[in-house]
C-alpha cells in the first residue's frame, strides 16, 4: 500500500471512530493486507488501537499482530484479557510466536505460555533452549508429514486434513515410524500422478537438510542458493524436527544486512527500528566505537609530531589528501570481500587468489591516482597557482600515494577474511577500523618516503 493510500485509510478509520461508526470499520479493514493493517494501527492514537484491532477477524488479528511493532504488541497484550490472548496465539504459527515470546518482557511471556496448550508449550520451550541464530530458533513445526507406503490418493487426503495448520502445503515431507527424514514431494508430484501410485515410488530421496544448530544464515545461503521454498531441519539423529520456509529466511537476511551496515559504520546493531530506539540508547549504541577510533586516531597525531620538525609545511598539506584515499582505497576492499564472504562467494580458503587479484587492482588503481596527483599538484597548483610545488615534491607525493594504496588495498582485502578465520564477523572491521589502520600506515609511508628521497635531491 502507497503513503497516500495508507493516509486515506487512516483518516477514513479516524472519521468513523469519531461518529462511532463501528460497523463500518470491519468490513474496511478485512479485504487489507495484514502489514497494511499493522502500519494503519501503528498511526493510529494509542487509545483507539486496541479497539479497531478488536474488530478484527481471528485470522486477520493474528496476521497483524506479528507484523505490529515490539513496543505495540506489548502495549495490546497488556490490555488483553487470557481469553482474547490465547484466541490470538491459537491463531499464530509456533515460529512466529517464539520470535514474539523473545521480544516480550517475563510478565508477558508467562501469561502466553499459561495460555498455550501443554504440547505447545513443549515445542515453545524446546525452541528456545537452541543456540542464539541457530536455524532451531527460525523453524516452524507445522509442517505436512507423510509415510512413503501411503498412496497419492491418502496424501492428498492428509492434506485436507492439516492443511489450515500448517505453514506450507506445497513441499512435504516423508519420514518413517521414527520421524526420521526419508525423502520430499510436492503437490506437483503428487498432482502429475494417479490416485494408486505409493509415495515410495515418486518422492524424492536426495533431501537437502540443515541441523537445528546450524547459523540461521548458513541456511539462507542454502535456500538462496538451491532454489527452495522451503528448507526441513534436522536434529543430530537425521530425525525431522521442523521446516524453514523462505518468508523466514527474507527475515534473516533482512535482519544480516542492517546489522552489517551497522557494524561497517561502526554502530552497535539494534533490533529496533531508528524511530522506535530512545536517544540514550542510540547514544549507547555508539559511543564505545568512537571512543576507541578516537582513541585509536591520536595515533596519526604521535606521527605527525614525530616528523613536524623534518618535513616542509607543503608536504603536510597533503596529508589530508594522503590518508582520504587510502581509507577509501582499504573501504572498498574490505567492503567487497566482506560482502562477498556473506553470500559465500569468497571462502578464507581464497585468500591468496583474492591477494593477487587486488595486488593488480591496487597497482592499476594506484597508477592512474599517483599520476593524476602529480599532474595535479605540478601543473595546477604549482604553475597555475603560484605554490612552490617542485616536480621533486610532486614525485615524492605520487610515490606514497601509489604505495599507500597498495597497502590499503591489501589490508582492506585481509582483515575480513582474517576476522572470519577467528571466527568474528568481517563486517566489524569492514570500514572505520580499515580506515584508522590505513592512516598510520600511509602516514609512516610517506614520511619515510619523503625523508628519504628530498634531503638527497
Amino acid at each position: 500500500m502507497e503513503y497516500k493510500e495508507l493516509s486515506e485509510l487512516v483518516d477514513k478509520v479516524s472519521v468513523f471512530l469519531q461518529e462511532k461508526n463501528f460497523r463500518a470499520i470491519k468490513p474496511l479493514l478485512e479485504d487489507e493486507k495484514p502489514q497494511d493493517v499493522a502500519l494503519l494501527l501503528e498511526e493510529l492514537p494509542d487509545k483507539d488501537m486496541p479497539l479497531v484491532f478488536r474488530l478484527l477477524s481471528k485470522e486477520l488479528a493474528a496476521d497483524t499482530f506479528v507484523e505490529m511493532s515490539t513496543d505495540s504488541q506489548e502495549m495490546l497484550l497488556n490490555i488483553f484479557t487470557d481469553t482474547e490472548l490465547k484466541a490470538i496465539f491459537d491463531e499464530m504459527f509456533l515460529d512466529d510466536t517464539v520470535d514474539i515470546i523473545e521480544e516480550m518482557p517475563a510478565s508477558v511471556v508467562k501469561r502466553i505460555i499459561n495460555q498455550s496448550d501443554a504440547e505447545t508449550r513443549n515445542q515453545i520451550n524446546e525452541i528456545l533452549q537452541y543456540p542464539k541464530d541457530s536455524a532451531g530458533t527460525i523453524m516452524t513445526v507445522e509442517y505436512v508429514s507423510l509415510k512413503k507406503s501411503w498412496t497419492v490418493h491418502q496424501c492428498f487426503e492428509r492434506i485436507r486434513k492439516t492443511a489450515l495448520d500448517k505453514e506450507t502445503i506445497y513441499t512435504c515431507y516423508v519420514t518413517d515410524e521414527k520421524r526420521h527424514l526419508i525423502g520430499r514431494v510436492t503437490v506437483k508430484d503428487l498432482l502429475l500422478h494417479e490416485n494408486n501410485v505409493k509415495i515410495d515410488d515418486i518422492m524424492e530421496t536426495e533431501v537437502l537438510s540443515v541441523e537445528t544448530t546450524d547459523d540461521k544464515e548458513y541456511v539462507a545461503q542454502q535456500i538462496s542458493k538451491y532454489d527452495l521454498n522451503a528448507m526441513p531441519v534436522v536434529d543430530k539423529e537425521q530425525r525431522i524436527v521442523g521446516i524453514i520456509t523462505v518468508d523466514d529466511v527474507l527475515d534473516v537476511i533482512e535482519q544480516e544486512a542492517t546489522e552489517d551496515i551497522a557494524k561497517m559504520a561502526a554502530v552497535t546493531p539494534s533490533t529496533d527500528s531508528y524511530l522506535e530506539q530512545s536517544v540514550w540508547q542510540i547514544w549507547k549504541n555508539r559511543i564505545p566505537w568512537l571512543l576507541l577510533l578516537m582513541v585509536s586516531a591520536t595515533f596519526t597525531g604521535l606521527i605527525i609530531n614525530a616528523y613536524e620538525s623534518t618535513l616542509s609545511a607543503l608536504l603536510f598539506a597533503c596529508v589530508p589528501m594522503l590518508m582520504g584515499t587510502g581509507g577509501n582505497a582499504g573501504s572498498q576492499a574490505a567492503v567487497t570481500i566482506t560482502r562477498s564472504l556473506a553470500i559465500g562467494e569468497v571462502r578464507p580458503a581464497d585468500v591468496f587468489k583474492v591477494i593477487w587479484k587486488e595486488l593488480r587492482v591496487s597497482l592499476l588503481l594506484g597508477a592512474v591516482l599517483a599520476i593524476a596527483c602529480f599532474a595535479k599538484l605540478y601543473l595546477l597548483d604549482g604553475l597555475a597557482f603560484g605554490n612552490p610545488y617542485t616536480w621533486e615534491v610532486c614525485l615524492t607525493v605520487s610515490i606514497a600515494l601509489l604505495i599507500t594504496i597498495v597497502i590499503a588495498k591489501l589490508i582492506g582485502c585481509l582483515m575480513p577474511i582474517l576476522a572470519k578465520v577467528c571466527r568474528l564477523d568481517p563486517a566489524v572491521v569492514a570500514s572505520p577500523f580499515i580506515t584508522t589502520i590505513v592512516d598510520i600506515l600511509s602516514l609512516v609511508i610517506y614520511c619515510l618516503i619523503a625523508q628519504s628521497v628530498l634531503p638527497a635531491i
